[in-house]
């Protein structure tokens, strides 16, 4: 940051800043306020200085500065408040900036910043493991490895299960997505704009087809009989080390799996030896309204990754899993230098407290059968709505042609795009960009909730 870039924000901070707290966040109103158009003066020339320096490929969705957020509400620059049904892409889901996370963030950097765990180990990383190992599906011993990124524990999913296994080859799903990196960028699905230009990507991965119940009309056990039957003729079991797939896809579309789909590939897995691998970066923590997405369909990963919703917004992740598979790395083969970083170790503790007492994650079932409510109420109506699914906290409508059930991507982005405008910030997904994802963070409340989907319906009537 140049000098009087840096000088510009330390003031900005300084008079924006909050000396109060509420549950959930900071004490700001709980309202939808538009002061200028979005964006404003002072959100454009924050815009205008990231053209500048920051590179090209980094874009955003909603063109404002923000300041402040808490609760169900991100404020900007200008002074509007916009609501939050997006929580930085299911990572704020606690509530931004929720009190006990930031009095133990507090603490920690006031005692120590880093160690590397590698190094000197610490209390709060063991605390964190152990906190996992209790908490993910399964009554088997487990151990938990952590990391920074969503990516970077799918990456570290797949290394250990190709050390357990011995063998090379892995199994990923049409429309998943597990990351930018270069093996992730194998692993995902989608083109543009993850992996178009970035190749050649890492060798031994290969796609199958996943349950779509929308669009492919297909019982969970057909579909499991068709994704099987290909990974046995195209890879064969004996060189599979790992299956790994989201159980509710997240950028693919927030696709729920037909009932039994699941079960059976877990159950294939076990009868070949293969790593069944449960990315749940998105779905984790509550978001899903159980602890974990595998819980809804009956399943026990031998692995799962998890990151976003971890640590309320502090860069953490881990892989989880069966003690012996997750004991297959030599000393040293896992790691890095802020793996398991003690501020985020404290934050993640807190935001674990918050979902185990602060009823959050029966707080995301009632807030996905406002969302699923109000959206079946206009499908109902409105032929362009092809479908409304998730579960709990994580809903998608899926926008089509009327006349041909087509994805309608140029419906969808205009109706994102005039609700930004409105002030509710909103997602899009979708393998065909037509699907509108609603990730609220669990911390907002049910008229603010209400708003939102108002504005949305009613960008929706106006397109």
């Amino acid at each position: 940051m140049q000098a009087s870039g840096a000088r510009s924000y330390a003031r900005r901070m300084s008079t924006t800043s909050l000396a109060t707290t509420a549950v959930g966040g900071p004490a700001l109103p709980q309202e939808r306020r538009l002061v200028t158009s979005i964006p404003g003066p002072r959100s454009q020339e924050l815009l205008d200085r990231k053209a500048e320096a920051v590179a090209a490929g980094v874009g955003h969705t909603a063109p404002i500065s923000a300041v402040a957020a808490g609760g169900g509400v991100v404020v900007d620059a200008d002074g509007n408040s916009l609501i939050d049904l997006g929580s930085g892409i299911a990572v704020t889901t606690v509530g931004n900036a929720h009190p006990k996370v930031v009095e133990a963030v507090q603490a920690q950097v006031a005692a120590f910043t880093h160690t590397c765990f590698m190094v000197s180990p610490y209390e709060s990383y063991v605390a964190v493991a152990e906190a996992l190992n209790r908490l993910t599906p399964g009554d088997h011993a487990k151990k938990s490895a952590l990391f920074n990124s969503g990516a970077e524990a799918v990456e570290n999913a797949v290394k250990i299960a190709r050390k357990h296994t011995g063998r090379s080859a892995v199994v990923a799903f049409d429309h998943g997505y597990h990351g930018r990196t270069n093996l992730t960028m194998a692993l995902t699905a989608k083109s543009m704009p993850y992996k178009s230009g970035f190749g050649p990507f890492a060798p031994e991965v290969y796609r199958a087809p996943v349950s779509y119940p929308y669009r492919d009309g297909l019982t969970g056990a057909e579909a499991a009989k068709r994704a099987i039957q290909q990974i046995e003729k195209q890879i064969g079991a004996d060189n599979l080390a790992a299956v790994i797939i989201e159980p509710i896809q997240g950028e693919g579309g927030f696709i729920v799996p037909a009932e039994g789909f699941l079960p059976a590939l877990v159950d294939w897995c076990r009868a070949n030896g293969v790593v069944f691998i449960a990315d749940e970066v998105q779905t984790g923590f509550g978001r899903t309204g159980a602890m974990f997405a595998s819980e809804h369909f009956g399943i026990v990963p031998d692995l799962i990754t998890t990151a976003k919703g971890i640590a309320a917004g502090l860069p953490l992740a881990a892989v989880t899993g069966r003690a012996e598979i997750m004991d297959a790395s030599h000393a040293g083969g896992l790691g890095g230098t802020y793996g398991g970083n003690p501020i985020a170790c404290a934050a993640a503790l807190a935001a674990i407290e918050a979902f185990e007492n602060d009823g959050l994650v029966e707080r995301a079932r009632e807030i996905g059968a406002l969302i699923t409510g109000r959206f079946g109420e206009l499908q109902a109506s409105d032929r362009r709505i092809g479908d409304v699914r998730g579960l709990g906290a994580m809903v998608a409508v899926e926008f089509v042609d009327p006349a041909t059930g087509e994805p309608d991507a140029a419906l969808t982005g205009a109706v994102a795009k005039a609700a930004i405008a409105a002030g509710v910030i909103v997602l899009t997904c979708g393998t065909f960009g037509n699907v509108i994802r609603f990730l609220p963070p669990l911390s907002i409340g049910d008229e603010l909730l209400a708003e939102g989907l108002s504005v949305v319906a009613d960008a929706l009537a106006a397109a």
